[in-house]
């Protein structure tokens, strides 16, 4: 078994290429494979290994950082790798919006514990906002949520000009950040009842029992589990080797779907060459198989 931990953390982060170097070489001394992205306004990171390996890196990592505490944290298990390989990427900020966390205003009770959130979304008032993309949306969310349908966060800031200034908005993302950038936005535009999902909803469905939950779904996440259910278990989705978006089992089922090649999303969009390069490759990962050797062809998700 892998542990997957997830965490962020807005704080400044200064000599960027030097500490990029220095965690690289600590994922990779530990066996740890996963993303994590620095930038001068802090980190956010996905990463996974060994359970022993993880805490002893997290230990280290926030030496190096200087940091006492995660903003938010979610752990869970994989049977498989999760990741292929360490990367430990510089950005300009850690959620592209091109917003400052350093204009963040402090916030009193605005961060809602799972146990409480099923109340406050179940309110007449309350614009029950999903922070993601939209495929992420399709995979699952709660019951009656809006999704703003934007394919880059950069544009969510235009979305976010539409909405009532008074309404009460409750939003959410798969852990959280997207949402702590969002908010900043909203409170500089002078909104006043802006709540969040505390930890996200990979923290909801670790705490909620199906029984009492409102969502709806799977979780869609970025990495090769590509989904996960209440309970954090493994998923049922997985990924079109086409289009790099996800599928159902439904979807594998139609006459559009074929393995490592296309599926309903992207059978009518692809050229024929394209789907002739896919094939090649699915044969290839075919023999592979059939050899015992392992045949790693897709980009991880970023």
């Amino acid at each position: 078994m892998f542990t997957v931990f997830g965490f962020y953390k807005f704080q400044k982060i200064n000599d960027l290429k030097k500490n990029q170097k220095i965690l690289s070489n600590l994922l990779t001394n530990k066996n740890i494979n996963g993303s994590i992205i620095i930038s001068k306004e802090g980190l956010n990171g996905s990463i996974s290994g060994m359970n022993k390996d993880i805490k002893t890196t997290i230990i280290r990592l926030k030496k190096i950082l200087n940091i006492k505490e995660f903003d938010s944290v979610n752990n869970s298990i994989s049977k498989f790798k999760p990741f292929h390989k360490p990367k430990v990427k510089i950005k300009r900020e850690v959620v592209p919006m091109d917003l400052k966390m350093s204009n963040r205003i402090t916030k009193k009770n605005t961060h809602i514990d799972p146990a409480k959130w099923n109340k406050l979304i179940k309110k007449k008032e309350t614009l029950l906002l999903d922070a993601r993309k939209p495929f992420e949306h399709k995979v699952g969310s709660f019951k009656k949520s809006v999704n703003p349908n934007i394919s880059n966060f950069r544009d969510f800031p235009k979305y976010l000009k539409k909405l009532k200034k008074d309404q009460p908005i409750a939003m959410f993302c798969t852990g959280g950040i997207r949402c702590e950038k969002a908010s900043v936005f909203l409170e500089k535009k002078g909104f006043k009842n802006i709540y969040q999902l505390k930890g996200g909803i990979l923290n909801y469905l670790k705490k909620i029992k199906p029984t009492k939950s409102l969502w709806k779904g799977e979780c869609f996440v970025f990495d090769n589990r590509v989904s996960l259910k209440h309970g954090l278990v493994q998923g049922t989705y997985s990924i079109c080797g086409g289009c790099r978006q996800p599928i159902s089992i439904k979807d594998k089922k139609s006459k559009k779907y074929e393995e490592g090649v296309t599926c309903p999303n992207c059978f009518d969009k692809l050229s024929k060459n394209q789907k002739s390069r896919f094939r090649m490759r699915q044969s290839q990962i075919y023999k592979a198989k059939l050899s015992g050797k392992k045949y790693n062809f897709q980009k991880e998700f970023n």
